[in-house]
């Protein structure tokens, strides 16, 4: 079977725990993934996928002439319906391209409920309740929606480098490293605090936990600057941000606890079975699941969500999260990290 689903890099994550269902439907099959650059990282040493083959290398590849039992496609995208095309299959699920309009189209009625809701704000925004993964996971048509995590794989290499770090960073064996992602995408550039939002959360963490809590930056290339900015005077570390997702995973793995917006970084901590404070602006805080390993704090802007890529506003939602909110997501945490049960824990938003 092929599963196509190019970017983005969250999402790309985040579809991981489709697996797990996708080799019940197919036991005997090999899995295939088609996706975009640099997604294959994410995909590395995953154990449920036999192939992941990269979209810049689709031209002339062996694994085109084969016969698939079924493709998957989760983007709801042209370029990944075209794509698509490339394989030969007995049947598609998710979304195919309407012949005549050259649209989007649900493969087959179970998709249309998550066709729609992309068709609508209001229905996105106010009406639909489910996350994100389940109603991809019914618009795949891939049985009882179990709820399972994100599958993600370190190898043995990255995890020692992931105690190096922990230890490494750390001012007392019994410090708390608190893992505070700093950047987010382009396409979406308000899923992150301004550069004097972050120093300021940075001085109410260091204030409310003294020196039980140490903050390590967290973020990719495009984020280096800034975290160098942020960074200043601050009792803080700064992670290697120039060396690859595969290094960032090493970084988020170091943290005991992950602070972010809705990005990369907390599909990461996520999939990583890390406590995560997400706060949410401009995106869908019930789309997104947590799996009972964290909080979600919602903006006070009145307008979101909105998901929109440009903003003029003087008040951003970014401006109005609250800081004591987040305090308080990093407390419950900590219970839970020292909880001897690790009882899920409800989410809740705030």
């Amino acid at each position: 079977m092929l599963v196509v689903h190019l970017g983005a890099l969250g999402a790309v994550l985040r579809s991981t725990a489709l697996l797990p269902a996708l080799k019940r439907k197919h036991p005997h099959s090999r899995l295939v993934w088609l996706t975009d650059a640099p997604a294959q990282f994410l995909l590395q040493g995953n154990p449920f996928i036999d192939e992941v083959i990269c979209s810049k290398d689709l031209q002339h590849h062996p694994l085109t002439a084969l016969q698939y039992s079924s493709v998957y496609c989760i983007d709801k995208s042209l370029q990944a319906l075209r794509l698509c095309q490339e394989f030969q299959s007995q049947r598609q699920f998710g979304f195919i391209e309407d012949p005549v309009s050259g649209g989007v189209l649900p493969a087959t009625g179970a998709a249309r409920e998550l066709w729609k809701i992309g068709l609508s704000d209001h229905m996105k925004f106010f009406e639909n309740q489910k996350t994100e993964i389940q109603l991809v996971h019914e618009a795949l048509e891939l049985g009882a929606y179990l709820r399972e995590n994100y599958v993600l794989q370190l190898s043995g290499l990255e995890q020692r480098e992931s105690d190096q770090r922990r230890e490494g960073w750390k001012d007392a064996s019994n410090q708390i490293l608190v893992g505070l992602n700093v950047g987010c995408s382009t396409a979406i550039p308000y899923k992150k605090l301004s550069v004097s939002g972050h120093r300021e959360l940075v001085d109410s963490i260091s204030k409310e936990f003294r020196d039980d809590v140490r903050v390590v930056l967290l973020g990719g290339r495009e984020d280096q600057d800034r975290a160098l900015e942020i960074a200043k005077g601050k009792d803080v570390v700064v992670s290697p941000m120039n060396l690859g997702l595969r290094d960032g995973l090493c970084s988020v793995n170091a943290c005991d606890l992950i602070l972010t917006g809705d990005s990369l970084g907390l599909h990461m901590g996520v999939a990583l079975k890390k406590w995560v404070v997400a706060w949410f602006g401009p995106t869908c805080a019930h789309e997104i699941d947590l799996y009972d390993r964290g909080v979600k704090i919602l903006s006070q802007a009145p307008c979101g969500p909105c998901w929109k890529r440009v903003c003029e506003k003087e008040l951003m939602c970014y401006d109005q999260v609250s800081f004591d909110a987040m305090i308080d997501g990093i407390r419950r945490g900590l219970e839970w990290k020292f909880s001897s049960s690790k009882q899920p824990s409800p989410e809740t938003c705030t």
